[in-house]
């Protein structure tokens, strides 16, 4: 890997992680060497791409410019090697961006497989139950739920899960099971981020009932919102697949199961287009097929 490459890689690193000497290490270098090849970058380039303290280093505007730039041109390069190795082998560093709860649900008990077949793929997992910022958290592939904003990223869409409302058996021995959805109104609902909205939609047979719910705790998290279910302090809104262990363990019970509460799309998100690094498309490949299976 000849200097220049070298220092392309490492400013792009260190521009994600704030810091010279973790993107060095990521790189077999030294510290020393590698505040030496960003400052030989930046009097190439003819900028400073960073501002330097005593706890962290972060990018200039033209820093931040240039990243992106870079950033797409890194991920063409990895396409062409791809392409040219021709063996379908994945190297360098994928960073997956997702809510915490799809990590710790769906991705990580499908890991093994994944990285079994490709031994020289180091992973980062990004969890974050907020929207993340593809660019400036240098994400390569996302995996989001419900109406995405408008975006430049490319989108592929990978299923369509249920959503649900569950209850702890504790909780309804207390309050009692509602049986229609207006009952919902004289029940604790746990709001969360599968449904940040007061006001309840279902249907049934063709018919249409809303209920505006009283709700007493609110969570940022999903899992936060399952747990509070399970603790029996009120009536949680998820996914289906978000709730799955603890349904098929008993700790939850769906409630008002024969109304339908809609569905939550989910989409993976590629930031570069067109440049799209080989292993981000071919871990959405693979997380699709385990998902649909």
């Amino acid at each position: 890997m000849n200097d220049r490459l070298t220092a392309l890689k490492l400013f792009v690193r260190a521009g994600r992680v704030g810091n010279f000497s973790i993107a060095g290490r990521e790189l077999g270098l030294s510290q020393p060497s590698a505040s030496r090849l960003i400052a030989a970058l930046e009097d190439e380039v003819g900028t400073a791409l960073f501002r330097r303290t005593t706890r962290a280093v972060t990018l200039t505007e033209a820093g931040a410019t240039y990243l992106m730039r870079i950033d797409a041109i890194l991920a063409a390069l990895d396409e062409a090697d791809h392409e040219a190795r021709g063996t379908g082998e994945l190297r360098g560093a994928l960073r997956i961006g997702t809510s915490s709860s799809f990590v710790l649900r769906e991705i990580i008990p499908r890991l093994p497989r994944f990285m079994m077949e490709h031994p020289a793929l180091r992973i980062e997992l990004l969890s974050n139950d907020r929207y993340q910022d593809l660019v400036t958290e240098g994400i390569d592939v996302a995996f989001r739920f419900g109406p995405l904003p408008d975006s430049s990223a490319t989108v592929r869409k990978v299923m369509d899960v249920q959503r649900v409302l569950t209850a702890a058996p504790s909780y309804l021995d207390v309050r009692g099971v509602p049986t229609m959805p207006s009952d919902l109104a004289h029940h604790s609902v746990i709001i969360g981020p599968a449904h940040l909205s007061p006001t309840f939609s279902f249907r049934k047979d063709g018919r249409i009932a809303s209920v505006r719910v009283d709700s007493p705790l609110t969570v940022t998290i999903n899992e936060g919102a399952i747990a509070s279910a399970v603790a029996g302090l009120g009536i949680a809104a998820s996914s289906v697949n978000s709730a799955r262990a603890e349904l098929e363990s008993g700790a939850l019970v769906r409630v008002l199961p024969d109304w339908d509460f809609g569905s939550i799309e989910i989409n993976a998100l590629f930031v570069n287009g067109k440049a799209t690094k080989p292993a981000a498309r071919a871990f959405a490949d693979f997380l699709l097929g385990e998902l649909r299976a």
